[in-house]
């Protein structure tokens, strides 16, 4: 059953998810301590969990969550398998992380629940406030194992992003219940998608953890024609919205009708991209703007639009709390500061063949020098796309994969064209990069929204500042006329 939350238990704030850890359980923490939303990205956690834990567990916080985990010998084996007192060497390269499949009995499903319960866990740790949890609906073979880890850790809300999230309501609430689920995985260049089972029990091996809560979804979406096509039926309706702009950063929805770039090969957005929020309004369901929001004057603006609030990421992901590596936030806010910093919206970076945002910064994978001289490696996976082999059997592939094993699977020479490795990319930029032969680690790629206007109004001269003093300075965009 759907719980129903008041007007004023909304917050009016939410943390944007923000991956790979860069909006991990200490941003998503200090955002809840505010009484705001606090939101984790949910994407490859299990890749998280088991790298911290081989550099050593700093501070033991990981090893705090596994413990109260509701099935110990699963934590206590993750544990065992992964941790090393102190840290594996400079030069040692990470474990593996075991890929999901959509087979049943695929056995990564359990790491992802356990490391999905941890972030959640820790980011609720010691406080009342909201925490929620991000999701790519793009990453569908790692959806419903880790929506059931946040569940497990009594996650508030779910949002979930990139792609069209009708399934995740009744996947809530089912998971809630401890009910098996059936979800729709798609598959390239098939109109027949594949069916991933999932039963909660598989997991809790015969533990009966206490009652559930079923978690509020809210859908991520460029415009209320999406939001309102969700509307059409009890079990795809969210219990909200995020209507996200495409100034963003991370992934962005294209532009409206064919295809149009600008003299630095950024997608051309129009009218017809501009929301309605009228009609947003009208749809009865809390909702929050998102992209280029970012001030007291963007939230009261807002909320005179009928929204409950605004999603703020870029502000977050430069402040103390943020997972993204110190110097990369440094050289992000120095570059910025001085007017010499530039985002692109990439049409190709991405796997998915979303625009993505790149800050172009030196020694990462938006330098041609860096990306050229990267050798192309998939050993993660997490964009890999389902297709049927010449054998109909279900294989995965992506474009960001060497172009051999590409065309050898049977994707187009010109889908790997500016394919950009964003799973290793975006573990690098939050110091979790793979260590290569000869001494070479992963090269980062950083991701950050095309508004930091507020850089100036919030950090002078470049100074560190807190979550807690971003709400603070926000929260003047509470009152009705500016103070």
């Amino acid at each position: 059953m759907r719980t129903s939350r008041t007007t004023t238990d909304l917050p009016w704030l939410i943390q944007g998810g923000m991956g790979v850890g860069v909006s991990g359980w200490r941003l998503a923490r200090a955002v809840a301590r505010t009484g705001q939303l606090g939101v984790v990205s949910g994407t490859a956690l299990d890749t998280l969990l088991i790298r911290v834990l081989q550099s050593g567990d700093p501070g033991g916080h990981l090893r705090r969550a596994l413990a109260a985990f509701p099935v110990p010998e699963l934590a206590d084996a993750v544990r065992r398998r992964y941790f090393v007192e102190g840290g594996i060497g400079a030069g040692e390269r990470f474990a593996a992380t075991p890929r999901l499949t959509a087979d049943e009995a695929c056995p990564a499903r359990s790491l992802t629940v356990v490391a999905n319960f941890c972030e959640v866990w820790l980011a609720k740790e010691g406080h009342p406030g909201p925490v929620g949890v991000n999701y790519l609906e793009k990453v569908q073979l790692a959806t419903v194992p880790a929506m059931f880890g946040a569940v497990l850790a009594g996650v508030d809300y779910v949002l979930v992003g990139a792609g069209i999230p009708a399934q995740i309501p009744g996947i809530a609430t089912r998971l809630a219940r401890l009910e098996p689920v059936t979800a729709r995985v798609d598959v390239e260049g098939d109109d027949r998608p594949v069916e991933l089972r999932f039963d909660p029990a598989s997991v809790l091996d015969g533990a009966r953890p206490g009652p559930l809560r079923r978690p509020d979804v809210l859908a991520i979406v460029s415009l209320p024609a999406l939001a309102s096509y969700l509307c059409r039926s009890p079990e795809t309706t969210p219990d909200g919205f995020v209507v996200e702009g495409h100034r963003a950063g991370g992934h962005s929805a294209p532009p409206r009708g064919p295809l149009r770039l600008d003299e630095d090969g950024d997608p051309v957005y129009g009218p017809r991209d501009t929301p309605d929020f009228a009609k947003m309004a009208a749809l009865g369901l809390p909702f929050w703007i998102a992209g280029g929001q970012c001030g007291p004057e963007h939230l009261r603006r807002a909320r005179a639009a009928g929204a409950a609030g605004v999603q703020l990421g870029s502000v977050f992901a430069l402040c103390e709390e943020s997972g993204l590596d110190a110097r990369l936030r440094r050289e992000l806010v120095a570059r910025r500061l001085r007017s010499e910093l530039t985002v692109r919206n990439d049409p190709a970076a991405s796997p998915t063949a979303f625009p993505f945002k790149v800050a172009e910064l030196p020694g990462t994978l938006a330098d041609p020098a860096v990306g050229a001289a990267r050798r192309r490696v998939c050993d993660l996976g997490y964009l890999r796309t389902p297709y049927r082999s010449e054998r109909g059997t279900l294989a995965y592939r992506c474009p960001a994969e060497p172009r051999a094993a590409y065309l050898r699977k049977g994707g187009a020479a010109e889908q790997t064209e500016g394919r950009q490795c964003l799973c290793n990319g975006l573990l690098a930029a939050v110091g979790l990069g793979q260590r290569r032969p000869h001494g070479a680690v992963e090269p980062p790629v950083v991701t950050i929204g095309q508004d930091l206007g507020f850089l100036p109004r919030i950090a002078p001269e470049g100074r560190p500042y807190t979550a807690e003093s971003v709400v603070r300075w926000l929260s003047a965009g509470l009152t009705a006329t500016p103070v």
